[in-house]
């Protein structure tokens, strides 16, 4: 398959299409977005100094952010039974470079060990391996992680509030979700991993968490206050391979 249909829908983002192939298509399932106000001295503590902090009304934003994947495979691949599908969660702030605004990961868990593997070896991201469980009923889901080697640990239960909609494009929903690549840091050079979906259709959601630790783990405290919550059903996902930018 020499192209996808996501290709056809691109008018939405902030710079045009990678020139070259894609390499991998995900599916994303029931996502939480739960994000944090933190300051940009306290962040900029724990963000590689190669990459400039995004900063929204004079906060950096910290997310975490479970979900569930399935579809899973490389572009020249049927989707593996064993390895299509399998629950994520991670945690992330915002960046941005050479005009290209993206993410940059603390942490990713994974119960996918190829997957962890794969990740840390070719994207060189901080994927983790965890015990995790997704149960979704109607429109609540239940969520666990722990991870193996570690006290990071998540559980809550979590849905959509309704009336999902894209954002507007000046609002925080937009600048925190909207966003078009990665960037991460190995041996001191800087690499960006470009993707590709359809505008996020956020709803608001109510959550309630028992645990989470997430943070904690990446060695960062969270405000008391309530985070801003938005769930997302589904987003179709292309990824492109890592491209050395510093």
């Amino acid at each position: 398959m020499s192209s996808h249909a996501l290709l056809r829908s691109a008018g939405h983002r902030p710079w045009p299409l990678p020139k070259t192939p894609w390499i991998m298509l995900q599916t994303w399932h029931d996502l939480l977005f739960a994000h944090w106000p933190i300051s940009p001295h306290l962040m900029r503590q724990h963000v590689p100094a190669e990459l400039p902090l995004d900063i929204w009304d004079g906060q950096a934003w910290m997310g975490i952010v479970p979900f569930h994947m399935s579809n899973v495979r490389l572009r020249w691949m049927p989707p593996l039974p064993a390895l299509s599908a399998f629950p994520e969660l991670n945690v992330r702030t915002y960046v941005t470079l050479h005009g290209k605004a993206g993410v940059y990961f603390f942490s990713l868990d994974a119960a996918s060990l190829p997957a962890v593997w794969g990740a840390r070896r070719f994207y060189h991201l901080p994927y983790y391996a965890a015990k995790m469980h997704v149960d979704v009923v109607g429109e609540c889901v239940t969520y666990s992680s722990r991870r193996k080697d570690s006290q990071a640990v998540f559980a809550a239960s979590y849905g959509s509030g309704g009336g999902a909609q894209v954002a507007r494009q000046d609002s925080l929903e937009y600048w925190l979700s909207e966003r078009y690549c990665l960037y991460t840091v190995h041996r001191g050079r800087v690499y960006r991993g470009e993707i590709h979906h359809r505008p996020w259709a956020l709803a608001r959601a109510g959550a309630r968490f028992e645990q989470n630790t997430m943070a904690a783990a990446a060695s960062i405290s969270l405000p008391s206050g309530t985070p801003l919550l938005h769930f997302a059903k589904r987003q179709d996902v292309l990824i492109w391979p890592l491209k050395r930018v510093v």
